[in-house]
This record gives structure tokens, C-alpha cells and sequence, in this order.
């Protein structure tokens, strides 16, 4: 079992940038595949990036590609998100979660959840 503390969110102008961190408890961090969600207000929510076991392979939504990157450091059982050009379209809780097998991009098929942290773009 994983339990997950995501933090970084804040107030930033469109345009700018944020790093999101999930900090991951439990000794087994680099048996689960990671991944990044979002939910905004009245919206469903909806997958952002994913990252393999090792970081080797990540997958993106196409609403954020080229703009967000998604990395994790097994050794420090932190997983990122960094957030550039950010838009107001951006803006919503997101969210880290963990599964066991990679390549699933559905928030139903991740096993463990964080609280979530605000972001919000203003323009």
C-alpha cells in the first residue's frame, strides 16, 4: 500500500510555471506506476501525465503535452509535475495517484489517490 501527499499548487499567471510534487510513503514506491489527474470545478476528472516504474516511459494528455513533464525519483519516492505556459484553462485540483502495472490512463484504474492540490491560473 502507498499513501500519497501532493503539494506545489498555487495562484500563478498565465503564462507562467509550477512544479508539483506527490511525496509516496512505503518502501515499494518503484513498484507502481504514477500518474497525474485533474479535476475542475462542474468537470469530471480527467488524466494529465503518467509515469512507468522507472521513469523510462511517459504519456501525456494532449491538452498539456509539450507544456507539462512528468518525472519521479524513486530514491526520494517523489513523483513531479512541472507546469509551464500554464493557461486559465489549467486550472483545477490535481491529483496523484498509483497503480501496480503501467499504460493505464483512467482514474479508475489507479489504485491509490492523494487529497489534491489547488491550481489556479488567473489571466
Amino acid at each position: 500500500q502507498v499513501q500519497l501527499v501532493e503539494s506545489g499548487g498555487g495562484l500563478v499567471q498565465a503564462g507562467g510555471s509550477l512544479r508539483l510534487s506527490c511525496a509516496a510513503s512505503g518502501r515499494t514506491f518503484s513498484s507502481y506506476a504514477m500518474g497525474w489527474f485533474r479535476q475542475a470545478p462542474g468537470k469530471e476528472r480527467e488524466f494529465v501525465a503518467a509515469i512507468s516504474w522507472s521513469g523510462s516511459s511517459t504519456n501525456y494528455a494532449d491538452s498539456v503535452k509539450g507544456r507539462f513533464t512528468i518525472s519521479r525519483d524513486n530514491a526520494k519516492n517523489l513523483v513531479y509535475l512541472q507546469m509551464n505556459s500554464l493557461k486559465p484553462e489549467d486550472t483545477a485540483v490535481y491529483y496523484c495517484a498509483a497503480r501496480v502495472n503501467p499504460g493505464a490512463y483512467v482514474p479508475g484504474a489507479y489504485d491509490y489517490w492523494g487529497q489534491g492540490t489547488q491550481v489556479t491560473v488567473s489571466s
